[in-house]
């Protein structure tokens, strides 16, 4: 029998997904896939060439459980560099992809019972990963006529004696919300008041367009940054995916709490994927803007394009690689005789229909939505509207 904490534990709905679609596309059914969290670009040359050189060198041997002193001390200038945040190496701790460093932190803070306070949209893994950390997950709806933003008011109200952490990512998956600096100075204002922690997800802080800015809330004040553990890694940024290396940065009691931690789960990360994100922080931002004039160009027409179908309201991300729009008009209709009552039963009306992958908008807490990623070719993702139009158009 297995344990009750993995029965009580919910799929990952984009895992499962992904997995549907490789089903019907080992049948020869051609799926546009807007479901994938992931850049659809190589990881840049540089980098690879990098990781060559690694192998040529031996470095297939294990590295302290902490990741190896050299990438943490170049996590530690990019810090600096980027976000004007001062870290010794100590205090970073490398793990295998930010989701690992996620999973460290809450199990790391949370004892049995602690809640932590989710901002609603959010990623689908943060709800399981606080309840696999005995901690109780505690969802506040953010507002869409706010593109999203951090309601400070909203969270305030849900703070009790209970609360140990508030989670939030900007910019954020899976709405392209870039939080703004004032409601960040507000939740650092308010942790550091109720004696709360925050765990920073900043993932996807080099997608930004329109002038945004990417502000990390350890940058506020030295009060904010010793309550703060932050989030990042060079999946997203440097198209490295699969390459599995994510970090962490916060008060040294809690990086070294993690380092115990890992040391008997995993143990140090992909010995030549370090040696590789080495390359990647110091050499790579050439590649980055190239992958985001690109990645602008398929926001503003997968934008423009979802506004132009009657019946959708869709927000204009201001980062990452998400779009979404508002599908509520939809429920109730139905085609022949399937009805759609919910962004479940919309997604998968679209797989079937007209053959495209999005993630319905309740596998990250919110009903009326639905997630697409514009990671895919403009061809694509034309092809893709295209298909999704027509199907949206039988619907009565």
């Amino acid at each position: 029998m297995i344990s009750r904490k993995i029965k009580n534990m919910n799929p990952s709905a984009t895992v499962a997904l992904t997995s549907k679609i490789a089903e019907l596309q080992r049948k020869g059914i051609n799926i546009i896939t807007f479901n994938v969290g992931e850049p659809d670009f190589k990881t840049p040359i540089n980098i690879r060439n990098k990781a060559k050189e690694g192998l040529d060198l031996g470095l297939t041997k294990y590295t302290p459980a902490p990741g190896t002193i050299e990438l943490r001390e170049e996590i530690s200038k990019k810090l600096y560099r980027d976000n004007n945040i001062e870290y010794n190496y100590d205090e970073i701790i490398v793990s295998n992809g930010a989701k690992q460093s996620l999973i460290n932190t809450l199990m790391t803070l949370c004892n049995e019972g602690d809640e932590v306070i989710i901002p609603s949209p959010f990623w689908v893994s943060y709800i399981e990963m606080v309840k696999l950390a005995d901690g109780v997950p505690v969802v506040v709806e953010m507002d869409e006529e706010d593109n999203f933003d951090l309601n400070t008011e909203k969270i305030k109200k849900h703070i009790t004696d209970k609360t140990k952490c508030i989670m939030i990512n900007t910019p954020n998956n899976p709405t392209g919300a870039v939080y703004s600096r004032e409601r960040l100075e507000e939740i650092g204002k308010l942790a550091v008041e109720k004696d709360l922690y925050i765990i920073a997800d900043d993932i996807y802080e080099k997608l930004i367009y329109g002038g945004e800015k990417h502000i990390s809330i350890a940058s506020l004040g030295e009060e904010i940054k010793n309550r703060t553990i932050l989030i990042n890694g060079v999946s997203k940024a440097y198209a490295m995916t699969g390459w599995r290396i994510g970090y962490a940065a916060g008060p040294k009691e809690i990086i070294k709490g993690m380092t115990a931690l890992q040391g008997h789960m995993t143990s140090g990360p992909n010995t030549n994927a370090q040696y590789a994100a080495v390359e990647a922080l110091k050499n790579s931002e050439e590649s980055i803007e190239d992958m985001v004039k690109e990645f602008d160009k398929r926001r503003k027409y997968l934008v423009k394009r979802l506004n132009s179908i009657d019946g959708i309201k869709c927000n204009t991300p201001k980062g990452a690689f998400y779009a979404m729009p508002n599908v509520k008009s939809f429920f109730g209709r139905k085609f022949n005789d399937r009805v759609i009552n919910n962004s479940t039963d919309l997604a998968n009306y679209l797989l079937d229909e007209a053959k495209i992958a999005v993630v319905p908008g309740i596998a990250f807490g919110i009903e009326n939505n639905i997630r697409i990623a514009y990671s895919n070719s403009i061809k694509n993702i034309e092809k893709g509207m295209d298909n999704m139009e027509e199907a949206l158009k039988k619907l009565i």
